[in-house]
């Protein structure tokens, strides 16, 4: 009975807030509106986002977000956080089930502000750390130019081999050549398995803490169908949201190095990392966000989660195949995870021309940079797909065959005029439209 009473508060809550929003702010009520029905209406293959369930999306909107709290569980810089301690605890007994971690801080505001806790812990300023390039798939923030880890640290980067598969020797070689600190293993836009095995192997033999970012394939790790680092890298990354179904937020776990001792300090390697977030790297962490993750980490612990990474595997094969079918280059020659990149110089177009001419017929996809890109990131010249929409979503192979078609339809339709303009054959488009309808309208949001 005390939980039904505590749950209609919560209901009354949120009821008030949205009749409120409807009454007095029509102009956001509608756009927010508008993204709901857009995201019903679009094929999304972007690879870099996943459907958060409704239940998420409350979590992140109560009540929670009025309280300011500093610090952890139990040691707290403000009152009243007895129940965001609570929250926060649940939170990292998930993540640490979920993951088979030994430790987790969920308060990172971000994947990109886990990774620099992180790098503030492990590396001095002006340290080298070693990573894949930003062209090769690599992230911004593993030493990229221009963001604060390629300003603040020396990064050196490794690359691909001429299969275009992560050339681990290379990465070797420049190890024992420029002997850094950290090295990164994990990518933005690669879509093979990743060895963390050997990278560890490799880190171990400079003297080197090997950090794992997984933010784009967390959920393919929890469900097993991607080999998972947290026993093998020294510290873990990753975003929630990007594929496991949760709010904007970062998380760090660690494995069996948890307890190891820190190497510049005599405390235990989570508890520097546990500094690197409080006070180092952040201040106040966001209590609903934190809600919000827990409810998210619970779910990807389920049995249907798992069966959905596994659909997300197979239609990722599948889109893939089909698209190699129809001309199209794919980097690395296919996929293992829920990602594909394709090299589109061939087609006569930028990524950012590809992009923008599917967008305009309700395909989501996005322009990104590949090996030797003689245009800026801007434009790019490849595009980037994922599965884990419309995997959530139901489709299966037949649906990643149609949504290939339709990819190849509207750019066999462009008429590129430079990197940036384009025009687009009316029928073409047409037709395109009225199929993603129609793929929507037999595979609708769950819940939504």
């Amino acid at each position: 009975m005390r939980v039904l009473t505590e749950m209609s508060q919560i209901s009354e809550l949120l009821q008030r807030g949205y009749e409120r929003l409807i009454q007095d702010d029509a102009v956001l009520a509608a756009a927010l509106g508008r993204d709901v029905t857009r995201q019903k209406n679009t094929l999304n293959l972007v690879a870099s986002v996943s459907l958060a369930d409704p239940s998420v999306l409350v979590s992140a909107g109560t009540s929670l977000s009025n309280v300011t709290v500093e610090g952890y569980p139990g040691a707290r810089f403000h009152s009243g956080s007895i129940d965001v301690d609570s929250v926060e605890s649940l939170a990292v007994e998930r993540a640490r089930l979920a993951f088979r971690a030994q430790y987790a801080n969920v308060q990172p505001y971000s994947g990109s502000a886990a990774n620099l806790a992180v790098l503030s812990c492990l590396l001095p300023p002006g340290g080298t750390l070693l990573s894949l390039g930003l062209d090769s798939g690599g992230h911004l923030t593993h030493g990229a130019g221009a963001s604060i880890t390629g300003q603040h640290y020396r990064a050196v980067h490794y690359g691909l081999d001429d299969q275009g598969l992560i050339d681990y020797e290379s990465a070797h070689e420049l190890a024992v050549r420029h002997r850094p600190k950290v090295i990164i293993a994990g990518s933005s836009s690669y879509p093979r398995i990743v060895d963390f095995a050997r990278m560890r192997t490799i880190a171990d033999s400079v003297g080197a803490y090997l950090l794992a970012d997984i933010s784009h394939i967390a959920g393919l790790v929890v469900s097993g169908c991607h080999p998972s680092p947290i026993d093998l890298a020294h510290v873990t990354t990753t975003s929630t949201y990007k594929q496991l179904g949760g709010p904007r937020g970062g998380l760090i776990l660690q494995g069996r190095d948890a307890q190891a001792p820190a190497r510049t300090s005599g405390l235990t390697l989570a508890e520097s990392i546990q500094r690197a977030v409080f006070p180092m790297t952040q201040g106040t962490p966001n209590p609903a966000a934190m809600a919000a993750k827990a409810r998210a980490f619970d779910l990807a612990a389920q049995p249907h989660f798992q069966q959905t990474c596994r659909r997300i595997v197979a239609n990722a094969q599948s889109l893939a195949e089909e698209l190699s079918r129809r001309g199209f280059q794919l980097l690395s020659g296919g996929t293992d995870t829920h990602m594909i990149m394709l090299d589109i110089t061939g087609k006569g177009m930028s990524g950012y021309v590809a992009e923008s001419a599917l967008e305009q017929c309700g395909v989501l996809v996005n322009r990104n940079v590949i090996p030797g890109d003689g245009r800026a990131p801007s434009t790019a010249s490849g595009v980037r797909l994922g599965t884990n929409i419309a995997s959530q979503r139901g489709m299966g192979a037949a649906e990643m065959r149609t949504s290939a078609a339709l990819v190849d339809l509207v750019l066999s339709a462009v008429t590129a005029r430079g990197d940036r303009a384009f025009a687009l054959d009316q029928d073409a488009k047409s037709s395109a439209m009225t199929a993603v309808a129609q793929l929507c309208a037999d595979f609708p949001l769950p819940h939504y």
